[in-house]
């Protein structure tokens, strides 16, 4: 019963949130007017608010300013042991830097790290906690992009990037985590800048209790739906998650911003009843997800959780089952990766369900727009396909489907399952599975899980796999680099090509996109195009342990 009542309110909460939310993000992106923060910014990197960007300059921009992010991060981490308030760390290697500058800039925040064992509070601060802002407001910003593509009408713009990127930063993320940061540390999350360490003689030895500002992470990581966390226990530590309503505020920010995008969605194509289909989507995907996680969990697959009656290895007792299984789902449903339990514990299937959610590409809701992105992708394959059936040209929101769209869908579809596949292919080809703390199934089942947190740039990982080694972290450095900047060029080239359309009007053969039958279809479309690419790994991994 608790468990029905945690998830219940959550979604009673979202449901409260999506419209007042949803309005104000789109006010945010829409507005005509700058306040005094936002000029100065832009005087300060020299930008014209009022200039409007085609993709190719939008995509540039977007390029341009995560390349220096990555430079700028992988010097940081090199040199923190030269800063103010490295508390003595050394200097992080190089191959640890270029993962960890890559992981943070795309959003990702894989750690093949412990935060409070390596990283000093000045780059917590300046370098990892400033782009758990600035990457979500990227993906945000690419999102708003191709919304514009599908608004416009024919003028071939779709904003500014810089000013999209500075809005969303200064009146979305950055008022909402003050607030929460308060919230959490009425909650009993630490906030405080020590370093130090308490001594206690409680075993007549010293015992260090490190601190660090962990509450405005926490609050960051999850409203952004970043997954990096100050200690290594993630959100299972209890300075970090310490009571059940902390971790349900936890899991509820992660859902805000990408399942109340929709709502800015069809505010700025100007019909809201768009707004509701792709929303119902990512609703029907994920209720699915958790009711399938949680019963999975529940079950207790296996000789010693059925003879105990329960699966809790790797749980924690302040939360249980339910509330364990609904973050697991919630955090790889979303592109967040942050871990209140040890997935590589789950049972075979309930460990192949947080798999299957990264794998539908995150659209369910997503991360913070790049879920929303990556259903709209679904969203043109499927009125494409619907279109092939009734043997006419497809049309979405009055653009016309043809076959440069359908290119640049495909591929973005595509992008992702390489990366996963191939990686995984070349982890056993050259013998760096060994690293896997299992082997059979559940060994492939890891480095799988691995590959595809980092190519859909998750970052959660089943961690029974050791990936601290320079060929570990520069491949899963390429995955996330890849499956991060591939689909945002795809997605804003998407954008650029619907944004020189004009309107089409509607006819009797349009399909009508806001009825639940195109909600079934997208769903349809979303579960058989991943079954279709991934099936057989995952056969041969979670199925094959599960049905042993």
């Amino acid at each position: 019963m608790a468990g029905w009542i945690f998830v219940i309110t959550l979604v009673l909460a979202l449901v409260a949130v999506y419209r007042p939310f949803g309005d104000y993000m789109y006010r945010v992106v829409t507005g005509k007017r700058n306040n005094v923060v936002e000029r100065g910014v832009y005087r300060l990197v020299g930008v014209d608010p009022g200039t409007e960007q085609t993709w190719g300059v939008y995509a540039r921009s977007v390029l341009a300013f995560s390349a220096v992010s990555v430079l700028f991060l992988y010097a940081f981490v090199r040199l923190q042991d030269k800063l103010w308030l490295s508390l003595g760390f050394d200097p992080v290697n190089s191959h640890v830097s270029w993962n960890t500058a890559v992981s943070f800039v795309t959003n990702t925040n894989w750690q093949a790290y412990s935060g409070e064992s390596t990283m000093g509070h000045l780059v917590q601060m300046a370098g990892l906690a400033v782009q758990n802002f600035v990457s979500a407001a990227v993906g945000i910003a690419v999102a708003v992009a191709l919304i514009r593509g599908f608004a416009s009408r024919g003028s071939g713009a779709l904003g500014n990037f810089w000013v999209d990127l500075t809005r969303i930063t200064v009146r979305v993320l950055l008022p909402i985590t003050a607030l929460v940061t308060l919230i959490f540390m009425i909650g009993g999350v630490v906030q405080n800048l020590s370093g130090g360490t308490d001594v206690t003689t409680l075993t007549g030895a010293a015992q260090h209790i490190t601190g660090g500002p962990v509450a405005s992470q926490e609050a960051i990581k999850l409203l952004g739906t970043n997954g990096g966390g100050f200690y290594n226990a993630n959100s299972a530590h209890p300075f970090e998650n310490p009571t059940t309503w902390t971790n349900w505020i936890q899991i509820f920010l992660l859902l805000l911003i990408p399942f109340s995008l929709p709502r800015v969605f069809g505010r700025m194509v100007g019909q809201n009843r768009q707004g509701y289909a792709i929303v119902a989507v990512m609703a029907v995907l994920a209720i699915a997800s958790i009711a399938l996680t949680v019963g999975f969990e529940l079950h207790g697959a296996g000789t010693v959780p059925q003879a105990v009656g329960t699966a809790m290895e790797g749980k924690e007792t302040r939360f249980g089952i339910p509330d364990s299984a609904t973050y697991a789902a919630a955090t790889t449903l979303t592109s967040t990766g942050a871990v209140n339990s040890f997935h590589d514990s789950y049972t075979a299937l309930g460990g192949m369900m947080p798999m299957v959610n990264m794998m539908l590409g995150e659209v369910a809701p997503g991360g913070t727009g790049s879920g929303l992105y990556g259903l709209l992708i679904l969203a043109i394959i499927t009125v494409f396909v619907a279109g092939l059936m009734v043997g006419r040209t497809p049309e979405y929101l009055g653009k016309k489907i043809g076959a440069r769209e359908m290119k640049l869908a495909s591929s973005y579809f595509l992008v992702t399952p390489a990366l996963v596949l191939i990686g995984t292919a070349a982890a056993f080809a050259t013998g760096n599975n060994s690293t896997a703390l299992n082997v059979g199934p559940h060994g492939l089942s890891e480095v799988l899980y691995a590959f595809t947190s980092a190519s859909n740039n998750n970052g959660s990982a089943f961690a029974g796999i050791t990936v601290n080694t320079p060929w570990w972290d520069t491949a899963l450095g390429l995955a996330m680099l890849l499956g991060r900047f591939l689909p945002i060029v795809l997605v804003l080239a998407l954008a650029g090509s619907l944004a020189r359309q004009k309107a089409t009007p509607e006819s009797e053969g349009t399909l009508p996109t806001h009825q639940p039958l195109f909600v079934g279809l997208v769903v349809g479309v979303t579960v058989v195009l991943v079954a279709l690419t991934f099936l057989p790994a995952l056969a041969l991994g979670p199925l094959a342990e599960g049905l042993s």
